[in-house]
């Protein structure tokens, strides 16, 4: 008889639980109903330790107004990043309940909202990263790539922006997630003028894009070419084992990435950058001169030869690289961007000399041979900002570089009309 007394008095408790996961939900629920969203995450809270016993109905149920209630408080921007991701492992738990259990009560809605989620993390990182949070914004990209691990462009993105926050040993452990991967990031971009924001959008395939241009939202269609990420990625990887003193594992890891990926010459410039880095100027001028052989007349890659070089510090490399880009595509306007702006380095040398200069008459007659000196710099200039201008109309930095160098001339007449140009 006694024993009969403790089966029922397990029972009776087993039941009592039961009724008070049910009325915790519930009141969980009519909380989050009222607005109380962070009520309803202390209630459940509470109801968490007894869930074990629960039933996979229960569970469900559980895990999908968590998740509510904890989207609701990111929506609300109470500690966005963190209830975020919290929300979508609930929703993932609840998938997964609903999967062993063979029901469908809620996985549609809880689907839906781990896209929503995602998303929204992506937005917020961005916002994050424009105030200089990058180590937030990269956490939370990292974290809408795990909610869709079939987007790799997110992994990318937050190892670049933990490297933005120099947190150098994650961003390095996701460069190496990115190479066993195999991802390249290579593609097409399809995108259009918003008619209603006048920002560009973006859209995955042409089709979409084509649609939103014929039905009359969106104008300008535009098509690019995205070209591979290895070079970057690799480059990245090679550059933060260089900054950890490991140089030898640096030049394996490019090495192993150039007999992996054959054709992509990127990985070419990656290499001959790294060896700059370390002085090796002789192994660096050879794959210089590989790239050359292998494509001569690709725009892009003499561009980057040029931008070495000016990193390298070797001006008259730079610039014949940058004019050898405008021989092969007139209208590469970064090539007059940044031969321009090569050539106005030289200003700074010239004003330092100048303010270290005594009335004196031999320093005077200096001061008048420099002021020359930075005229004709000023003037040599000026094609290449013209130019740049009349294909990028719309850069208004180049603009204003171009306004200060004819204030500069006192080319009054040229300086007026550039700047009414500029109003319009």
């Amino acid at each position: 008889m006694k024993s009969k007394y403790v089966i029922l008095a397990s029972a009776l408790l087993i039941s009592v639980a039961t009724f008070a996961q049910k009325d915790q939900i519930k009141a969980a629920e009519k909380a989050l109903k009222g607005g109380n969203s962070q009520e309803a995450v202390t209630i459940l809270q509470g109801a968490e330790s007894v869930m074990a016993n629960a039933t996979d109905a229960e569970k469900a149920q559980y895990f999908f107004v968590k998740g509510n209630a904890l989207l609701d408080l990111a929506n609300k921007k109470v500690e966005t990043g963190k209830n975020l991701s919290l929300a979508a492992k609930s929703y993932e738990d609840l998938l997964a309940v609903e999967k062993t259990s063979k029901r469908d009560k809620y996985s549609s809605q809880a689907t839906a909202s781990i896209l929503d989620i995602k998303y929204k993390l992506i937005n917020s990182a961005v916002e994050d990263t424009k105030v200089g949070k990058h180590a937030d914004g990269a956490k939370k990209l990292y974290d809408a790539y795990l909610l869709d691990k079939k987007d790799t462009i997110n992994l990318y993105y937050s190892a670049s922006t933990y490297v933005n926050a120099k947190d150098y040993d994650t961003a390095l452990k996701l460069y190496y997630d990115l190479k066993t991967l195999n991802y390249s990031g290579k593609g097409i971009s399809y995108s259009a003028t918003n008619k209603l924001t006048g920002q560009e959008d973006t859209y995955g395939t042409a089709n979409e894009r084509d649609m939103a241009v014929k039905i009359g939202t969106a104008e300008k269609p535009k098509t690019e070419i995205i070209p591979s990420k290895r070079g970057e990625i690799y480059k990245n990887i090679a550059l933060i084992l260089v900054q950890n003193g490991k140089k030898d594992e640096a030049k394996k890891a490019i090495s192993d990435a150039r007999k992996a990926n054959p054709e992509d010459t990127s990985l070419i410039l990656t290499e001959a950058n790294l060896y700059l880095e370390t002085k090796d100027y002789e192994t660096y001028k050879k794959l210089i001169a590989e790239v050359l052989e292998k494509n001569p007349n690709d725009a892009d890659l003499v561009f980057n030869l040029g931008v070495i070089s000016a990193n390298a510090k070797n001006p008259v490399d730079a610039e014949k690289y940058y004019k050898r880009v405008m021989e092969i595509n007139p209208k590469y306007t970064n090539a007059y961007i940044n031969l321009a702006a090569l050539k106005l380095e030289d200003e700074k040398i010239i004003i330092d000399e100048m303010n270290k200069l005594t009335t004196s008459t031999k320093d005077m007659k200096r001061y008048e041979e420099l002021k020359t000196k930075r005229q004709n710099l000023f003037r040599s200039t000026i094609p290449f900002l013209q130019k740049a201008v009349e294909l990028d109309p719309a850069n208004i930095d180049v603009a204003k570089t171009l306004l200060n160098v004819y204030s500069a001339l006192e080319m009054t007449a040229e300086y007026k009309a550039l700047k009414d140009k500029i109003k319009k």
